[in-house]
């Protein structure tokens, strides 16, 4: 079986954060953005400057999923968030808790898991 192809961006990103050392993007207009970006999609600023993504965040919205698609067959039922992690959104799944428990408001740190049934990365949030 041959290597899968890396997407240096993303996977560069993803080896970040699961070290503990998590980035953003900003502009000098405070808006964030997860790299690779090269222009803020808000202001088309083209000075972004890489910056310490906050350890926590908290649930904004969710949902749980009880039928998933098939990269995901064996993880249902999981909870799929969206996290305000300072001035970033992210998607994730959480772990860490039953899905039925997530709520929003919740308290998650962002970090990185793996699929169980695909055996690729992604992010998971974890309560705090």
């Amino acid at each position: 079986m041959s290597e899968p192809v890396r997407d240096a961006g993303f996977d560069d990103w993803l080896d970040g954060l699961a070290a503990g050392e998590g980035t953003y993007l900003a502009c000098p207009d405070g808006h964030g953005w997860l790299p690779p970006r090269r222009v803020c999609p808000v202001c088309g600023s083209q000075n972004l400057t890489e910056q310490s993504l906050p350890e926590t965040g908290a649930v904004t919205t969710y949902t749980v999923v009880h039928v998933g698609a098939p990269d995901f067959d064996d993880e249902t039922p999981y909870a799929t968030a969206i996290a305000d992690v300072g001035p970033v959104d992210l998607t994730g799944v959480v772990r860490g808790v039953e899905p039925d428990d997530v709520t929003v408001g919740m308290p998650v740190e962002p970090d990185v898991g793996e699929n169980p049934t695909t055996g690729e990365r992604m992010v998971v949030l974890r309560p705090r």
